[in-house]
C-alpha cells in the first residue's frame, strides 16, 4: 500500500473552515489521505462548526485549535489555504510540498443563513475534486481521439454535428440515408459531418452488405457518453422534428444484429 498523503489546511484563526476541511478530508478518503490543520493565529473551534459536521454525520473526534508553529518543519505533501489573508499567502513551512490557495467565506462573519452549513458544504465539493485529483493516477487514455472536454465540445461546435451524435445516441446507429432524412440535409453534408465525428473519435462505422451505419465509438470514455444523454434527455424538444422525420422515413435499411 503506498503511503498516505498529509495534507495541511491553513487559516487565520484555525476555528471553522480549516476544521471543517481537516474533518472533511479525514471524512472523504482516510486511505489515501492525513488530514491537519493549524492557525497563524489560533483561537478555539467554533461549537457551530463542530454542530454543522455532526449534522452531516462527520466526526469531529480530535479536532483542536493549534498554532503553525506546532506543526513547523513537519513534512506535508499539500499545504492548502483557505482565506486570502496575506499573512498566509507570504507563509513558508519548511517541508511542505505544493501550496494551494483556496478562499472562502468566513461564515462567522457571513451575513448568509445558514452560513456553517453552506460553507461546508463548498468545501465539501472543493474537496471532493481534490481527492478525485490527487488520489489516483491519470487514467489511460482509451480513445486517443477525445483527451478532453475541449476536444469534445470542438467535434460539438456545430449545430449538425450536434444533432447526428444526439439522434446516433437515440437510435444507437443510422446510416447517411436516415440522417439525410431526419436533417434534410444534402448527402455530401451529412458524409462530411460524419467523417469528422469519426475522425474525432466520436462515431465508428460498421458496413452491413451496402449500407454503412455509424454508432457511438464503443471505446468512449464514460462520461462522455453521459454528456450525450443528460443532452438528450434534456432536449427533447430541439430533436423533436428531427426525430419525428426520422421515424415516419418510409424503407428505412434494415439492420443485422451487432456482434458482441
Amino acid at each position: 500500500m503506498s503511503q498516505k498523503k498529509r495534507v495541511l489546511f491553513l487559516c487565520v484563526a484555525n476555528s471553522s473552515r480549516s476544521q471543517m476541511a481537516e474533518a472533511l478530508l479525514r471524512h472523504l478518503d482516510s486511505e489515501h489521505f492525513e488530514a491537519f490543520s493549524a492557525g497563524t493565529a489560533p483561537t478555539e473551534v467554533d461549537p457551530r462548526t463542530r454542530q454543522a459536521l455532526e449534522q452531516l454525520g462527520i466526526s469531529t473526534a480530535g479536532l483542536f485549535s493549534k498554532a503553525v508553529e506546532q506543526v513547523t518543519g513537519e513534512p506535508f505533501d499539500y499545504v492548502i489555504t483557505l482565506c486570502d489573508k496575506s499573512a498566509l499567502e507570504c507563509l513558508a513551512l519548511p517541508g511542505a510540498g505544493e501550496y494551494i490557495t483556496w478562499s472562502f467565506e468566513d461564515p462567522a462573519t457571513s451575513a448568509r443563513p445558514d452560513a456553517y452549513r453552506k460553507t461546508l458544504h463548498e468545501i465539501h465539493e472543493r474537496l471532493k475534486m481534490f481527492v478525485l485529483i490527487k488520489s489516483k493516477p491519470a487514467p489511460a487514455l482509451v480513445n486517443e481521439g477525445l483527451t478532453s472536454p475541449t476536444e469534445l465540445f470542438k467535434c460539438l461546435a456545430d449545430e449538425t454535428r450536434a444533432r447526428i451524435a444526439l439522434l446516433v445516441t437515440l437510435e444507437q446507429e443510422l446510416c447517411v440515408c436516415e440522417l439525410t432524412s431526419a436533417l434534410q440535409e444534402a448527402q455530401p453534408k451529412i458524409s462530411r459531418h460524419l467523417a469528422l465525428l469519426r475522425g474525432c473519435g466520436l462515431l465508428e462505422d460498421r458496413r452491413n452488405g451496402q449500407w454503412v451505419y455509424y454508432r457511438l465509438h464503443p471505446n468512449l470514455p464514460e462520461w462522455v457518453g453521459d454528456v450525450l444523454k443528460q443532452t438528450l434527455d434534456n432536449n427533447a424538444e430541439w430533436l423533436r422534428q428531427d426525430v419525428q422525420r426520422l421515424w415516419q422515413m418510409r424503407d428505412r435499411p434494415g439492420r443485422k444484429p451487432l456482434c458482441a
